[in-house]
């Protein structure tokens, strides 16, 4: 089983940072998110995904301003975020910087407001009394019914609008898995009429890599949030990790230490990952794979942003973190790791992880500490070991031979480079 959808070219080596258009800045909107495209551009971002851009649903809101994943329209902007004018200018600029854009696409369900509600109420589920209903707990929405052929084609029509009139360049899918996956089979071959995209799943069923480029890796985040509280081991890690390598060629995982429902419901990388959050960040874009960075992590931002009311990210001159990311996306997008092949170094310590990334004449050495034991030696063979290699942190040179020994710090991340 494969994608028969070849993915874009550009997959290799890119990364993805979410933005939460409403919590971004003080103004909540398009224009003044745009300000900040520079400083992404410079920390080594490629692809920016939009949460949900479409107007909110006034009915059975929750919060002030209710949730960005219940519609009250596909084809029209969220007016808190401005026009489709200034989307338009949005797109036009990331384009300029070579920045691509994807938008969140909800269609499992909508609003209660939804214009469909009242133009064509039998495109939704009903329950036993004929009631609009929703599968999943969510009562700010309701499902809609995807045996219905001319809902799937409206729906389909609607995608093709923002690639059509706004040159996006791909799609986040959310919850992909509750639509049926012949519908998104339907979606991206229609898509793909206009413009080759990207393709990103929010799920982990690996048969949607039938037309999916990209699927969440959240059994690696909850096997990764085990590890920092002392309650799984690095080999729970590598078991993950080989069965996604299991997957369809050209099949890629997300991996991220936040994103925006983590950081709403479940806390912030620094209350999940404690000391090691940095830790598996170095992993996340070390990888195979395709990382994710969510709106202030680069700061940091160290509070749960609100999800149904305004509570704004409070950005300083100083964001902390640029050049950590900047160094991690560089090493991302090289050779090495975007397309190179992965070795397990054994190491004889169950908190530590060591690889080799290599791709031709490339080579990257990874080693990291997952937990707090300090001074922690291990010892590492192999015949690529040998050479000159620069740490990626500090810029500083040594000369390594095929067996090399380490210490390590708590919570320590060492990447190398060969030069």
């Amino acid at each position: 089983m494969s994608n028969h959808f070849p993915s874009v070219p550009w997959i290799k080596g890119t990364n993805i940072y979410e933005v939460n258009i409403r919590q971004y800045t003080a103004e909540g909107t398009f224009q003044s998110f745009q300000k900040h495209l520079s400083r992404l551009k410079s920390m080594g971002v490629k692809v920016l995904w939009l949460m949900p851009i479409t107007p909110i649903s006034t009915e059975v809101r929750q919060g002030a301003l209710g949730s960005y994943y219940a519609c009250s329209s596909y084809t029209t902007i969220n007016p808190e975020y401005g026009t489709l004018t200034d989307f338009e200018n949005l797109v036009d600029e990331a384009h300029s910087l070579d920045i691509k854009i994807i938008i969140d696409w909800v269609a499992n369900h909508t609003g209660w407001g939804h214009h469909w509600v009242t133009e064509h109420p039998d495109w939704y589920m009903k329950d036993a009394l004929g009631n609009f209903t929703e599968e999943n707990g969510w009562h700010d929405v309701i499902d809609l019914n995807y045996d219905i052929t001319d809902m799937r084609k409206a729906m389909i029509d609607a995608m093709m609008f923002w690639v059509e009139n706004y040159d996006i360049d791909g799609f986040r899918c959310d919850m992909a898995h509750l639509v049926p996956l012949d519908f998104w089979e339907e979606a991206r071959s229609a898509c793909e009429t206009i413009k080759h995209l990207f393709w990103l799943a929010e799920c982990e069923e690996v048969n949607y890599h039938n037309v999916f480029d990209v699927t969440y890796a959240w059994e690696w985040m909850h096997v990764s949030e085990k590890l920092s509280k002392q309650a799984s081991s690095v080999n729970d890690l590598y078991t993950v990790l080989h069965k996604y390598s299991q997957y369809p060629k050209d099949s890629y995982k997300l991996f991220f230490t936040s994103n925006h429902d983590e950081n709403s419901w479940n806390g912030t990388e620094y209350e999940k990952y404690g000391e090691a959050a940095k830790v598996f960040a170095v992993l996340t874009c070390t990888w195979n794979g395709i990382p994710l960075i969510y709106s202030g992590q680069e700061l940091p931002n160290c509070k749960r942003l609100k999800f149904f009311d305004k509570d704004e990210i409070m950005w300083t001159e100083d964001i902390q973190l640029h050049q950590f990311y900047q160094t991690l996306l560089t090493v991302h997008a090289s050779k090495c790791v975007a397309e190179g092949e992965t070795f397990n170094l054994p190491v004889s310590n169950n908190d530590v992880m060591a690889f080799i990334r290599k791709k031709e004449d490339e080579i990257l050495l990874v080693i990291l500490n997952f937990s707090a034991q300090e001074k922690i030696k291990i010892a590492i063979e192999h015949e690529w070991l040998a050479g000159k290699y620069e740490n990626v942190f500090s810029g500083l040179q040594y000369q390594f031979y095929a067996s090399e020994s380490f210490e390590l710090m708590g919570f320590d991340y060492l990447v190398y480079k060969k030069i």
